[in-house]
């Protein structure tokens, strides 16, 4: 009797399997996926990823904080690591280690200088942050934030395809309605996605006066607010313009850990805490609604 013998897949094969087990791997081993997004440039969505990463870690949890804006990377200047260089064991790429449970990753840890233009297409960009998702020793975390580039081009695509279960978007927006315009965009791209959104961030939402203590809405108000409630999806706060965020992401250091007891670091604690609030009152650890559900 003829017998037949299964055949061996090709080699190139085979390694893409590896590589697909290496990459679920790592992502089981997170608990939480944040993709921080925004529809639209200039609304401070790397400040808010950075700052909810320190919050996050502050509040006792494991964090990993990736920046995937490739052409763009801010979190090494906003976090104080301009010129930092991850170490290497074999095919692994150790992230910078900035506090006990607290790690970053960034493409700009790679270039020769802050000054490096990347100039690339989108497979290239989707092969870099495959491997920053599947080579980078991220180890046991509890969230991983990502700090997506503005827009709903190659990146956030990219990320929201490999990162796995366990993800949901939180988006960045000011209070204006050009910024909320754009962010309805982003909605729609996650509910495309079938990509989970946490909730909406109204960022630089009112100005306290320092001579008067008045209010001033240089931007408007309640533009974050009032889109969440349009799409159905939570709203998680307002964060106020404070002009020591602007000069503590120059200097390096996190807001929320310079000026701990600010009204804008009190609004990021609010914001993290309604996260994990979220999580703990479903079964499933983030929002499982799609939007415009």
């Amino acid at each position: 009797m003829e017998q037949t013998c299964a055949q061996t897949p090709p080699a190139d094969e085979v390694d893409r399997q590896a590589e697909e087990l290496m990459l679920q791997s790592r992502m089981q081993n997170i608990g939480r996926k944040l993709l921080v997004l925004s529809g639209k440039g200039g609304v401070g969505k790397s400040t808010v990823a950075a700052n909810l990463a320190v919050s996050l870690a502050n509040a006792g949890k494991k964090v990993g904080l990736l920046d995937v804006d490739i052409h763009g990377p801010s979190i090494p200047k906003l976090m104080g690591l301009e010129g930092q260089r991850p170490t290497k064991d074999g095919t692994q790429l150790q992230p910078v280690q900035i506090a006990d449970n607290l790690k970053v990753m960034s493409i700009a840890f790679l270039l020769d200088s802050h000054s490096d233009a990347v100039i690339w297409r989108g497979p290239l960009k989707y092969n870099v942050i495959r491997q920053f998702l599947k080579d980078v020793a991220w180890g046991q975390l509890d969230y991983l934030v990502i700090d997506s580039p503005p827009g709903t081009g190659d990146e956030p695509l990219s990320v929201a395809q490999l990162v796995g279960s366990q993800a949901g978007a939180v988006i960045v927006t000011t209070p204006q309605d050009l910024s909320v315009s754009d962010v309805r965009r982003c909605v729609s791209f996650c509910n495309t996605l079938s990509l989970p959104v946490i909730g909406i961030v109204e960022n630089m939402s009112g100005l306290t006066c320092p001579h008067c203590g008045g209010k001033i809405d240089l931007f408007k108000a309640g533009g974050g607010q009032t889109l969440a409630e349009e799409v159905d999806v939570p709203f998680l706060g307002r964060v106020p313009i404070d002009p020591e965020i602007v000069a503590s992401g120059d200097s390096g250091t996190p807001f929320v850990q310079e000026f701990p007891d600010s009204e804008a670091s009190k609004a990021f604690a609010g914001i993290i805490d309604s996260i994990m609030a979220a999580e703990q009152s479903q079964d499933q650890p983030l929002p499982a609604n799609t939007v415009g559900r």
